[in-house]
């Protein structure tokens, strides 16, 4: 019982640790972040994601900080009212994931 009480622990910590690393980028300085060109617009990626379901509409988006690499994550609804989760890297607009949300 002790081994699993302390595998429980490892995967608790280890999934703490992952969400620590990724943040939430806040608006201002989204704003700077553009100005300064290290990302593109967000008009842009969410351009480039709804390219990859035309049709869909945004429903939510978000700018994080992964690690030193910013990742925008919109979430999609198509004209079939199926969800889609497309992850970008927000400096280059490469499609990191385009998955069906379930």
């Amino acid at each position: 019982m002790k081994t699993l009480t302390a595998l429980f622990a490892t995967a608790a910590l280890a999934l703490s640790a992952n969400v620590a690393m990724a943040k939430d980028v806040q608006p201002d300085e989204v704003v700077k972040l553009v100005n300064a060109k290290t990302i593109k617009s967000l008009d842009e990626l969410k351009a480039a994601a709804v390219a990859k379901h035309p049709g869909a509409t945004v429903t939510d988006s978000e700018l994080e900080d992964e690690y030193g690499r910013y990742i925008y994550k919109v979430e999609l609804r198509d004209a079939q009212n199926v969800e889609w989760d497309v992850d970008m890297d927000a400096k280059t607009g490469e499609i990191l994931k385009d998955a069906r949300d379930n």
